[in-house]
C-alpha cells in the first residue's frame, strides 16, 4: 500500500534553522524561569498571592514550552524534508489541473490541483497553494521532485 502524498514543509537553511530554533528555546524559558522565581524567591505576598503567581508560571511553561516544541519540530521536519528530496528525489512534472482562489490568508493565493508523474512511480494527484500568478493556468507543466517510495514532493 502507497502512502499518500505529502507536500515537503518549506525548505529552511541552515542558518533559518539555527534562528528558529533559538527563538524557539527563547519562547520556552520565560515560563520556568518564572516557575522558578515563584517557587524558590522570597517574595513579600500572601499565600493566595503566591498560588496565583505559581498558577501563572504553570500556565506560562505550559504554553511556551508547548509551543517551542512545536516549532523546533516543524523546523526539523522542513530540514528532515529537504534532505530526503535531496537524497532520493527524482526529477518530475506537475501538471496543472484546475486552478481556484484560495480562500484564506491576507495575500491573494491559488488552490492548485496537480497531477505529479516522473520516472520510478505512478502517477498522482495532489493539491498545493502558491501566490497568485497569471502564469498559472490549467494545462501548464511545473517541474517538481518525488521521493517515490513516500511519495513526498516539492513543485519549484
Amino acid at each position: 500500500m502507497t502512502s499518500a502524498p505529502r507536500e515537503a514543509e518549506t525548505r529552511i537553511g541552515p542558518v533559518g534553522a539555527l534562528l528558529c530554533r533559538l527563538l524557539f528555546v527563547a519562547i520556552c524559558l520565560p515560563g520556568p524561569v518564572l516557575l522558578a522565581a515563584d517557587v524558590t524567591g522570597d517574595l513579600p505576598v500572601s499565600p493566595g498571592e503566591r498560588w496565583g503567581l505559581v498558577a501563572g508560571g504553570v500556565f506560562t511553561t505550559i504554553v511556551g514550552v508547548g509551543f517551542g516544541v512545536f516549532g523546533w519540530r516543524v523546523v526539523d521536519r522542513s530540514r528532515s524534508d529537504a534532505r530526503r528530496l535531496d537524497a532520493t528525489g527524482v526529477a518530475a512534472t506537475a501538471e496543472i489541473l484546475t486552478v481556484a482562489h484560495h480562500l484564506g490568508g491576507e495575500s491573494p493565493e491559488l488552490d492548485l490541483h496537480l497531477r505529479i508523474s516522473g520516472p520510478g512511480f505512478a502517477p498522482f494527484e495532489a493539491d498545493t497553494v502558491r501566490p497568485d500568478d497569471p502564469g498559472l493556468v490549467p494545462g501548464r507543466l511545473l517541474t517538481a521532485v518525488v521521493d517515490p517510495a513516500s511519495r513526498l514532493y516539492r513543485v519549484q
